[in-house]
């Protein structure tokens, strides 16, 4: 079976499994046909809250995704290798597809990854390999991106740590990584657990999002490896 045909028999399964709606989303010049579930409240599972606190926000398409999936269409790729971790329905790792990345998706959901593949192909993009991850488990072997992104993936307290941690075991020794966040709780967690993670946040760059109602100010922050003293400025804001 082709890359194609396996898509399109992913798509139909997705499609019986859930109530999907189809999102036209505009990233910079270009109009992207996004397959997500209806309502995140549908997904909601009373047993997996009750184990982890797991809940279906993988299933919206929020405003840091639209920021950083245009900064990646931006971005010159040269075919270099990139971890989206957190991939929701597969914005973000749409565009870095379509921009040439070498892309690989992850998500604590396995359909969020499935979506996500289905997504890069309808939109003419190649489809990413997918990993299910759960970030308190990581695997030795996902070492060496060159890029890793993540988009509103701080809105719980102790994500802050995780992510960074992430960042530590994924990030290539000259990688960079880039986080977009509205402000969530866990910003200032993640920022001062990177030090001791031989991390350095070396840009903090504010986006304003506006679409009709929603009035967001995003804030990419970007993530290389070398302690704060090992550079002669500390992070720069734009």
């Amino acid at each position: 079976m082709t890359r194609a045909a396996n898509a399109a028999a992913l798509e139909a399964s997705l499609s019986r499994r859930f109530r999907v709606v189809e999102s036209r989303v505009q990233i910079g010049e270009r109009s992207l046909a996004i397959l997500h579930p209806a309502s995140a409240e549908d997904l909601i599972d009373e047993k997996e809250f009750e184990q982890d606190e797991r809940l279906p926000y993988w299933a919206e398409l929020w405003p840091s995704s639209r920021v950083l999936g245009e900064w990646l269409l931006a971005m010159t790729s040269d075919g270099r290798s990139l971890l989206e971790l957190g991939c929701g329905a597969g914005l973000v790792a749409t565009c870095a597809s379509l921009a040439g990345f070498d892309v690989v998706v992850s998500d604590y959901y396995e359909d969020a990854v499935r979506f996500a593949q289905v997504n890069a192909w309808r939109n003419g993009a190649r489809t990413p390999r997918a990993i299910v991850l759960d970030w308190r488990n990581l695997s030795p072997s996902l070492s060496g991106y060159d890029v890793v992104v993540a988009s509103d993936v701080l809105y719980e307290r102790p994500y802050g740590s995780l992510v960074a941690k992430a960042l530590a075991a994924t990030l290539a020794e000259n990688g960079v990584a880039l986080i977009a966040d509205p402000g969530r709780v866990a910003r200032d967690t993640f920022v001062r657990a990177l030090g001791p993670l031989n991390l350095q946040l070396v840009n903090r760059t504010k986006v304003p999002f506006a679409d009709g109602s929603i009035r967001q100010m995003i804030t990419v922050l970007e993530v290389r490896r070398g302690r704060p003293n090992e550079r002669l400025f500390g992070a720069q804001e734009t």
